[in-house]
């Protein structure tokens, strides 16, 4: 999950995770709110997964509150570190921790990228806008989805 909840709606990956820890999760699922640590979440990753729900904005031309689902893949991720382009442990957003892991060969079995698109990530602030509050039930429910598909191998099914 991912969250810097000084600006804004970029806080929705945090806010999401915080309300799944409040739910029952499957067994060998684990949430983990990675804030603005991507560098955590890239050595978490290493140790091995066999599928990844990664949860960010992602500013994509839409309404405020729509709510997006990505699957990378791995040959569609830039190399990392051989490539020369420098990786900043400062700034680990979902692509560079995706890169990263790429590069150290942990890449895991299947990533899933939900991400709500923002009204609110360019000025300092605290709390979701109301558009994006409004999203964060209906994301902890496609993240739930999410991982019953990951589980029942329907995602990857569906990519064969």
């Amino acid at each position: 999950m991912w969250a810097n909840a000084w600006l804004r709606d970029d806080g929705f990956g945090g806010e999401v995770a915080r309300r799944l820890s409040e739910v029952e999760l499957p067994a060998g699922v684990s949430v983990m709110d990675a804030g603005t640590g991507g560098l955590d979440l890239a050595y978490e990753v290493m140790r091995g997964y066999d599928a990844l729900v990664i949860l960010d904005v992602s500013p994509q031309g839409g309404e405020p509150g729509t709510l997006y689902v990505m699957e990378p893949d791995e040959e569609a991720v830039p190399g990392g570190i051989e490539d020369g382009d420098v990786i900043n442990p400062h700034a680990m957003d979902p692509q560079t921790v995706l890169r990263f892991v790429k590069s150290v060969g942990a890449w895991p079995g299947k990533v899933v990228v939900i991400a709500c698109e923002p009204e609110d990530v360019s000025e300092m602030g605290w709390g979701l806008s109301e558009r994006v509050q409004g999203a964060v039930a209906r994301a902890v429910a496609l993240v739930l989805e999410t991982v019953g598909e990951l589980q029942s191998g329907a995602l990857a099914a569906r990519a064969e």
